[in-house]
């Protein structure tokens, strides 16, 4: 070998090696990089670190859901399309829990099954809780098919993603609409299911795929069966903030604010004759706070091969004039009523017997309805315009 052909061949060795010594420094500030160790830590199982997936994260139940978890130190992946949430509470969650491997946000449909695959295959959960749902009775017996696409279909792809990548663990958000008008009071897990609208029967299909699959499986199940869920964050950070379009549909919660700060005329009570004490519905109204607690304890005593099916309300009924009334003071608002026919789809009587979930997960609900709407009262007086 000649001195010309040496030295050519010492030159591209030098440039090879510089060219490597460069590769390497990028990617080792790329690995150092916050997006890099982010992306690694939602990716990658950590000893002591439970990721939680939370479908719906960004709605009004599960963005309280959301925050709790990460006050209590887990990992939060939020899933959501926003056809329901409110990007501005997951704004204030990032604002809270700014540091990498906290949270993360994704833009995602449950219903796209090649969307929801990616979701897990890039990201390694350990639980999920499944919160995403529309969820108005009203609405469902206007829409009965996006109700069981949306509920009862989305779930079972949920499913099917955890099982094929080895997630063990789902708390799922049900409703006692999933009873329907029951022959006794106060309703307990044996109650016969007997629902009477799409979205309590679309809710009960979705129980029915996750049972007859935890038969065939290891995974631990949480079914949570709750009733009215009213309040919001007690530190003001969260609250609930409905679409405007959705008003309508809202829950009574809702209604009662918007008429007290005058966004509406006035508050609209849909049936007077039922068979109640004041011919007006009778609910239980449970605080979200105090069901987000019944969430984080349902996850905390999940065993694999085991199903456990709770109650969550307070165990009283309350009507609507009751809770109109408690509005009234909460607000110190002299709301005027309209009465009207009933709505479709809704029942007279419907409330709680929370003794199993208070024996076996040691849960109690805290909150009284003046209590709760107290509370959310002061957060809707500082966000007259949701989270805008």
């Amino acid at each position: 070998m000649d001195f010309v052909e040496l030295k050519r061949r010492s030159s591209t060795s030098r440039r090879l090696l510089l060219l490597a010594g460069i590769a390497a420094i990028c990617l080792f500030i790329f690995r150092n990089s916050s997006s890099f160790s982010t992306s690694v830590k939602f990716s990658q199982h950590e000893p002591g670190v439970t990721h939680v997936l939370v479908t719906g994260g960004a709605g009004y139940i599960g963005s309280h859901a959301s925050l709790r978890l990460l006050k209590d130190s887990y990992r939060v992946t939020i899933v959501d399309n926003l056809s329901r949430g409110n990007m501005g509470s997951v704004k204030v969650l990032q604002e809270l829990f700014p540091e990498p491997g906290r949270l993360q946000f994704i833009y995602a449909d449950l219903g796209d099954a090649a969307a929801v695959n990616k979701i897990f295959s890039q990201n390694a959960f350990d639980a999920v809780m499944h919160f995403a749902a529309v969820a108005y009775v009203g609405e469902s017996t206007q829409e009965p098919l996006r109700y069981y696409h949306n509920i009862t279909s989305n779930t079972l792809l949920l499913v099917k993603a955890m099982a094929a990548h080895g997630v063990k663990t789902l708390i799922y958000s049900s409703t006692c609409a999933t009873y329907g008008e029951p022959e006794k009071m106060p309703i307990t897990e044996v109650t016969p299911q007997s629902p009477i609208n799409p979205y309590g029967k679309a809710k009960k299909m979705a129980e029915d795929i996750i049972l007859d699959f935890s038969k065939t499986s290891d995974m631990a199940v949480m079914i949570l069966r709750y009733f009215n869920v009213i309040g919001s964050d007690p530190e003001g950070r969260l609250g609930e903030a409905p679409p405007p379009e959705l008003r309508e549909q809202g829950r009574i919660s809702g209604a009662c604010f918007d008429a007290a700060r005058g966004i509406i005329p006035g508050l609209k009570i849909r049936g007077v004759d039922y068979t109640t004490p004041d011919g007006t519905c009778v609910r239980d109204y449970i605080d979200v706070t105090d069901l987000i607690d019944a969430h984080v304890k349902a996850l905390e005593h999940a065993k694999p091969s085991k199903v456990g099916i709770y109650n969550v309300g307070t165990g009283k009924g309350s009507s609507v004039k009751q809770f109109v009334e408690a509005c009234k003071k909460a607000t110190g608002v002299d709301i005027k009523i309209d009465y009207l026919n009933r709505r479709p789809g809704d029942y007279a009587e419907v409330y709680s017997d929370p003794s199993k979930i208070r024996r076996e997960l040691n849960w109690i609900a805290r909150y009284s309805l003046e209590e709760s709407l107290a509370i959310a009262w002061r957060w809707q007086k500082v966000h007259r315009n949701g989270y805008n």
